[in-house]
C-alpha cells in the first residue's frame, strides 16, 4: 500500500475507487465500506483507495470539543493495508480544505488529484465549507461529472448503530467485550515500555508500563484480562489501568504483568490487547492487601487464558 501524506505528493496516479471518511477505529461499519471499495476496484481493474485526514476535522473548529482518537495513524494504516487497500491518502486537514466549497472539494481533490471513478461513503459523510457537502451532493456531482457514488446505510449490531463515538464510549467505560464486537478485533494500546516505581517486582508481579497518551481514548481505571504482543508474539497477561491509589499519586498509565515471561522490556515497543474488565481500580489499606488482591486477580486471569489454550 502506498501512503500519501500530503496532496502535493499525489501526482499522475492511476484511477481510483475511493472510500471517504475519518475511519477512526476502523470499526465494522468502516470495514464494510472499505471491503466494498476494494472489491469494486479489483472488479474494475482500478486502484482501491481510502481518503482520510491525519488530524481530526474538529481540531480546526472553534468552540467544538476535541475528539480523542481510537487509533494512531500508523495503526489505522496497518489495518487498511491488511484489507488490501492500494492507496491511503492520509492528508492534513488544513484551513484551505476547511474553507473549500463542496464543488471545489470534488473538482480539485476527488477528480483532479485522486482521479475518482467511484466512491463509497457512510450515510453521514460531510465535507466542504461548513460541512455543506453530503452524500446527496456527491451523487448529483457524480451524475454530472461521470463517477459513481455508493452510500453505506447505518451499520448496526444488536440494533445499535456502529460508530466511532459509540466505540469511544465503550472504551472509556471499560466495556471491552462489546468494544471487540463492534470493532471486529480487540481494542489495544501500544507504546514504549517505561520505568515505573518497580513495586510490582518486589511483591512478585513485575509489570511493563506504558504511559497514557492524553490525545487518545483510554479505558476506565481497573484490572483487565489482556494479551501482550512483543516482537510479533502474543503472550497471556493481566493489566491494570489507573493511578495506583494504594501507593501514592501517579499519572494514569497501563501496567501489564505477562505470565511466564522474564525478559527485560524497558525501551521496547509492546501492544496490549484488552479482553475484558474484571474489577475497578481500588485503594487498599496496605501493600499486603494489594498484593493479596493481585494474586486473586492473576488466578482469575490465568484461568481465562488456560481455557483459551494460552497457558
Amino acid at each position: 500500500m502506498k501512503i500519501f501524506n500530503s496532496l502535493e505528493e499525489v501526482n499522475n496516479i492511476e484511477p481510483t475507487v475511493i472510500a471517504l471518511g475519518n475511519f477512526d477505529g476502523v470499526h465494522r461499519g468502516h470495514q464494510e465500506i472499505i471491503n466494498r471499495t476494494v472489491k469494486s476496484a479489483e472488479a474494475g481493474g482500478l486502484k482501491s483507495a481510502v481518503f482520510t485526514f491525519s488530524n481530526h476535522t474538529r481540531t480546526l473548529l472553534e468552540k467544538v470539543p476535541t475528539v480523542k482518537n481510537i487509533n494512531y495513524p500508523e495503526e489505522k494504516a496497518a489495518i487498511m493495508e491488511e484489507m488490501g487497500v492500494d492507496y491511503l491518502f492520509n492528508i492534513p486537514f488544513t484551513p484551505e480544505i476547511l474553507n473549500m466549497s463542496p464543488e471545489e472539494f470534488i473538482d480539485e481533490i476527488l477528480i483532479k488529484k485522486f482521479r475518482i471513478r467511484e466512491a463509497y461513503c457512510g450515510f453521514n459523510y460531510h465535507f466542504g465549507h461548513k460541512a455543506e457537502g453530503n452524500p446527496e451532493v456527491l451523487m448529483r456531482a457524480g451524475m454530472k461529472k461521470g463517477f459513481g457514488i455508493h452510500i453505506q446505510e447505518p451499520f448496526t449490531i444488536d440494533d445499535i448503530v456502529v460508530s466511532s463515538t459509540y466505540i469511544r464510549k465503550l472504551i472509556e467505560e471499560g466495556r471491552m467485550e462489546e468494544c471487540a464486537k463492534f470493532m471486529g478485533r480487540l481494542y489495544s494500546i501500544g507504546g514504549e515500555v517505561v520505568v515505573g516505581n518497580k513495586l510490582g517486582r518486589t511483591i512478585g508481579f513485575p509489570t511493563s508500563n506504558i504511559m497514557i497518551d492524553e490525545t487518545m481514548a483510554s479505558p476506565s481505571n481497573g484490572v483487565y484480562i489482556t494479551y501482550c504482543i512483543y516482537n510479533g508474539v502474543k503472550y497471556p497477561s493481566i493489566t491494570n489501568v489507573g493511578v495506583k491509589p494504594t501507593i501514592g499519586t501517579y499519572n494514569k498509565n497501563v501496567e501489564t504483568h505477562i505470565f511466564n515471561f522474564n525478559k527485560e522490556l524497558y525501551g521496547k515497543q509492546i501492544k496490549v490487547e484488552f479482553v475484558k474488565k474484571t474489577r475497578p481500580e481500588m485503594k487498599f489499606s496496605s501493600v499486603e492487601e494489594l498484593s493479596n488482591q493481585i494474586k486473586n486477580d492473576c488466578i482469575a486471569a490465568k484461568a481465562y487464558h488456560r481455557e483459551k489454550g494460552m497457558l
